[in-house]
Parts: C-alpha cells; sequence; structure tokens
C-alpha cells in the first residue's frame, strides 16, 4: 500500500515537474532564410523518398498481383496512367457523369 501511495506521488511530481518546466520555455526564435531554404530542401528530400518508396511497395505489389494471378481470365491491365486504357489497344466506353444530386431525396 505504501509503494503504491509512494508512486502516485512520484508519478505527479514528475508530471508537475515537466509541466512547469515546459511552460518556462520561450518560443523558438524565426528561422532564418538560410534556415527556411534548408529546411524545404529536407522536406523535399523527405517527399522525394517517400514518393519512391511508394512506388515501389506499387510496383512490388502489381508483380505479386500478376505473379499469382496468371491464370486468371483476364489479364490485368497495363499501368499507363491513362483513365480507360486497358493496354491492349482497347479502350473501355466512356460513362456518363452522374448527377450532383444523385443521393438526394427526388424534389417534390
Amino acid at each position: 500500500m505504501h509503494t503504491t501511495i509512494r508512486a502516485l506521488l512520484g508519478a505527479g511530481l514528475v508530471v508537475t515537474a515537466f509541466g512547469v518546466a515546459v511552460a518556462k520555455l520561450p518560443p523558438p526564435p524565426p528561422l532564418t532564410d538560410a534556415q527556411k531554404a534548408e529546411k524545404a530542401a529536407s522536406d523535399k528530400a523527405t517527399a522525394d523518398a517517400a514518393k519512391a518508396a511508394l512506388e515501389r511497395a506499387e510496383d512490388k505489389a502489381v508483380a505479386n498481383y500478376r505473379a499469382n494471378h496468371k491464370g486468371a481470365a483476364a489479364p490485368a491491365p497495363a499501368a499507363t496512367g491513362q483513365v480507360g486504357d486497358s493496354g491492349g489497344g482497347k479502350s473501355l466506353p466512356a460513362q456518363p457523369e452522374k448527377a450532383s444530386n444523385a443521393h438526394s431525396p427526388p424534389k417534390k
């Protein structure tokens, strides 16, 4: 019982001390132009690395799908980046645009 009370008091003391320490910290100084440029370059490099990792993961998923579905009835479309292009010279028929109020109740 005494151990539990000591642990709770210790935890409360730590939380209180942390709150006081954080409350007294001054705000960080504004970034200089050189720091802003460095941060922008770092952010761009991070974004490029994330994009490359996503592309590798997508390529791996496509390769896995194609390897596991070789005998499927319909072949997987080639990735051309164009909507409606199945990669085999055939294109899907154009679908009419849906009205923006398609999910709204009918007007009286």
